[in-house]
């Protein structure tokens, strides 16, 4: 028996020694790809020294297609990029033009909200409105309420998130060039703290209420990661309705043009539609459940069998990742991990149990380098329906121009994109043919 025991005794100490061994390798391997990793960040562009802190301030930004020197003038530029507005110290969040066009407001890691003033798409330089958020808070999102002057504003902080609402006093008229350039500062007129169970909000978007009854005012849909989305009456802050989508986690929502419907995209592969309902004299009623987009599929090519994690790993590959409305608030576009994008006909009697209708379907060109299919991040559909836009990777925000902004001698539509890079691009609408 003695030598049994010297032999289970060598295999214990042994088998400790070896597992130690594999264990100490495989930490210094993380530890070095770690410090890797973090190498990038402290070469990273050092900042400018900025200017004591100011609540709001005015600014001119220089273009970027100045050809200040050999390294810019060497560059490559696609033939729709139009300019690019620099002087965020961080990744940009959020993007939202005003309904006019004529400002472009941007969210920014840094803890500033600018809104540019597009007097000409390919300026050398543009005015704009620095907006630093109480402190602590950081911007995540931004949308306009019923006019350019208007601005409501997400933020995260340490005790949650907090809605603002900023109001630019409307510049005088004067003969003064001096006065005319000088832009008012904008003031709180009204905030929410804490919302969202102090979940993070993923999406700020707004749309006028100009279906039926509605009122013509501005409603604000702020989408939380979590289950919950609520609605906002842009001018007043008073909260109009609130859903729960019950799917997991929220990726997105956003509101029909005309202020009918709320859509969101979430864990799984359905889409839920809600109808914002009007009463007579033009304020939301109530927010009743309307139809289910059903139809996007799990990757069968990517089938997950381990018994336990099957069902959520199928819904992983299968949720819908964004969604946007046509113009004329008819029909949906949706993206989906399944590798697919769906156009559906939401433009039916649900009333009486008619069920949406899937127009067509795509699938999504994007493959990574085993062949899987990728897919979209974020939809933006023109103003006029004809060009859909997409992103996939470091985009973190598209939109386009409510309506066609300067350009020199000239009027264009303009897509606006945000990025980690630091960077608000403005991209020429591309031509498409009348067939």
């Amino acid at each position: 028996m003695e030598p049994v025991v010297v032999v289970a005794v060598l295999s214990v100490v042994l088998g400790a020694l070896i597992a130690f061994i594999f264990f100490r390798n495989y930490l210094l391997k993380q530890r070095s790809e770690v410090q890797t990793i973090a190498k990038p960040e402290l070469h990273s562009e050092p900042k400018k020294q900025s200017k004591p802190p100011q609540s709001i301030s005015k600014k001119s930004h220089p273009k970027s297609h100045s050809h200040a020197s050999d390294k810019d003038s060497n560059k490559r530029h696609h033939p729709l990029d139009l300019n690019t507005l620099k002087g965020h110290a961080d990744s940009v969040a959020g993007l939202c033009f005003s309904p006019d066009g004529h400002n472009l407001a941007t969210a920014c890691a840094d803890g500033v909200v600018r809104v540019y003033k597009l007097e000409d798409a390919s300026s050398k330089s543009f005015k704009f409105l620095r907006i630093n958020l109480p402190a602590g808070g950081h911007p995540l999102a931004v949308a306009f309420s019923d006019d350019a002057y208007s601005i409501v504003v997400a933020s995260q902080a340490m005790s949650g998130c907090s809605l603002y609402m900023y109001q630019e006093e409307r510049p005088k008229t004067t003969n003064d060039p001096k006065q005319q350039t000088k832009l008012p500062l904008p003031q709180i007129k009204w905030e929410h703290h804490k919302i969202h169970d102090k979940q993070e909000i993923l999406t700020l978007t707004g749309a006028t209420a100009s279906y039926g009854t509605g009122d013509g005012s501005t409603i604000i849909a702020s989408c939380a990661e979590g289950t919950d989305i609520i609605l906002w009456h842009g001018r007043t802050g008073k909260v109009l309705g609130h859903v729960d989508t019950n799917q997991l986690k929220n990726n997105m929502a956003t509101i029909s043009p005309n202020g009918r419907f709320l859509a969101a995209a979430a864990f799984t592969a359905d889409v839920k539609v809600w109808e914002i309902v009007y009463s007579k004299d033009g304020a939301v009623k109530e927010v009743v459940k309307a139809m289910q987009l059903k139809g996007h599929k799990e990757n069968t090519g990517q089938r997950i069998h381990f018994t336990i994690y099957k069902v959520f790993s199928l819904l992983f590959m299968s949720a819908v990742t964004w969604l946007c409305f046509s113009p004329n608030s008819e029909q949906i576009i949706t993206a989906s991990k399944d590798g697919s994008i769906r156009i559906w006909n939401i433009n039916v009697r649900y009333h009486l149990d008619e069920d949406p209708k899937t127009l067509k379907v795509f699938q999504i060109p994007l493959h990574d380098s085993s062949g899987s299919a990728l897919h979209y991040d974020r939809l933006s559909l023109s103003p006029d329906g004809k060009i859909l836009a997409t992103t996939h990777g470091d985009i973190t925000w598209i939109t386009w121009s409510p309506k066609p902004i300067p350009l020199g001698n000239e009027r264009v539509v303009v897509l606006a994109t945000a990025s980690v890079d630091k960077k608000v691009k403005l991209w020429l609408a591309p031509p498409v043919n009348s067939s």
